[in-house]
């Protein structure tokens, strides 16, 4: 079995493939839970393997591991879970990876991984061009051309960001849940605050890939991802696919395009690393 791991910002997103079938199926399992920043490698390695216990597997069961990163301060701790736990060699989407799209920007090595593995999911699954909105810390706009390039794109401040600085910036302004109001005048100001953030935000993601479609020009296809896709695709006039496994499914194509090189490191054991004793 193939472990992908997507570690954004604030949720670290863990899909488990069954690599004996040729078809490509969506993650047999899936995890979803907070980015270890503040964490140490025995912790992680044994939440994995509660995880996995839940569902009567070893981690033994994992021959590959593949991993796209934003958040640099962990990967160095994956590493040496992978190492521990795993006895595996993990591939990260960095420089030198083989994936099929061209980036075609001012500073590719700039480019964030999950940027790239999104693509490169969006346009085997769905054809270009298209536009991917993936929607998390950060919301992203990245552009696939016909061709299967990556264009460039967007980034916004996402939803939750922008909520909290709204509560911590207005003192009478009380926390709300993020959710898509019944009504459009509000009248009471957790109404009036729900639809300010609800439709405030549909108006910021319909409005960039309003402009990024007539740049674009022809039939463009918006694909969305991330945690808060799901509720703003629901009001979007763009957005035609919700696709929660995107950047996973990325992964996996990842890791068959280099599928020599990810066993081979597989194999060994990533045994020269020094075992850190603090805290990441």
């Amino acid at each position: 079995m193939l472990l992908a791991i997507d570690v954004g910002n604030s949720n670290t997103v863990m899909g488990l493939y069954d690599l004996s079938t040729a078809e490509r199926n969506p993650p047999i399992h899936f995890w979803r839970l907070t980015t270890p920043k503040h964490t140490t490698i025995d912790e992680l390695g044994v939440q994995m393997r509660s995880m996995f216990a839940l569902h009567g597997l070893e981690l033994s069961v994992v021959e590959a591991i593949v991993i796209a990163s934003v958040v640099p301060p962990v990967d160095s701790m994956l590493r040496h879970v992978c190492d521990r736990f795993f006895k595996l060699r993990p591939l990260f989407v960095e420089p030198g990876v083989k994936t099929g799209l061209p980036v075609l920007t001012d500073n590719p090595a700039e480019v964030g991984a999950d940027r790239i593995v999104n693509c490169i999911a969006a346009f085997e699954k769905y054809g270009g061009p298209c536009v991917v909105v993936d929607m998390g810390t950060a919301t992203t706009f990245d552009v696939v051309s016909p061709k299967g390039e990556f264009l460039g794109g967007a980034i916004a401040p996402g939803l939750g960001i922008s909520a909290d600085a709204l509560f911590d910036s207005a003192a009478r302004l009380t926390r709300v849940d993020i959710k898509r109001p019944s009504k459009i005048i509000g009248t009471s100001t957790t109404d009036n605050i729900q639809i300010g953030l609800y439709y405030g935000y549909i108006g910021l993601v319909d409005g960039i890939l309003e402009r990024l479609i007539t740049e674009i020009g022809g039939k463009v296809k918006a694909v969305a991802t991330g945690g808060l896709a799901k509720l703003i695709a629901g009001g979007s006039k763009y957005i035609e696919v919700v696709d929660e496994m995107l950047t996973l499914d990325g992964l996996r194509l990842i890791h068959e395009r280099n599928l020599d090189r990810n066993l081979e490191r597989s194999r060994r054991r990533a045994s020269s690393v020094p075992q850190p004793t603090a805290k990441i």
